[in-house]
């Protein structure tokens, strides 16, 4: 099985909130972005390590600013860790106002995808080669965040 770059299977989307996405006073649900945001960790998943990619947990989500109804949200995803099954997508998420321009960076969040095969067991996963400093960076902290959850397991 062949390593593959971070590159291959970065992955951006961007979605227009409507009314129907928010609550009444305008404001987009979380679970609305959370939704949206386990396709683009899909797809990112997918790009890496093929098309039967589950999500396991989610990690961590920040919630830094509201978003809102007109706004066009951006979901920028990274294979940042891989183990032998399972890959941390790490997800950067801006809102963007049409009308000025302004982007603001809203949420950040952590999904961890399994690779499974038809009879849904867990296979393995490409390696991944990360090539910058910031990929390097990611690829350390995502391996942290891994030692650190398999830890919390076993106490």
């Amino acid at each position: 099985m062949d390593a593959k770059k971070v590159a291959d299977s970065r992955t951006e989307m961007s979605q227009l909130m409507m009314p129907h996405h928010a609550n009444p006073g305008g404001t987009v649900y979380g679970g609305t972005i959370l939704s949206i945001a386990d396709s683009v960790a899909y797809v990112c998943a997918a790009r890496h390590a093929g098309p039967g990619c589950v999500t396991v947990s989610v990690d961590k989500v920040d919630f830094h600013e509201p978003i809102h109804i007109g706004e066009v949200v951006t979901f920028r995803a990274s294979v940042n860790y891989v183990g032998r099954s399972s890959m941390e997508v790490g997800i950067h998420i801006t809102a963007e106002d049409l009308k000025s321009g302004t982007k603001r960076h809203t949420n950040s969040c952590y999904f961890t995808m399994v690779a499974v095969d038809a009879q849904g067991k867990a296979v393995e996963v490409p390696r991944l080669i990360p090539e910058t400093e910031d990929e390097k960076r990611r690829y350390a902290a995502g391996e942290a965040r891994r030692r650190a959850a398999r830890a919390q397991i076993r106490s």
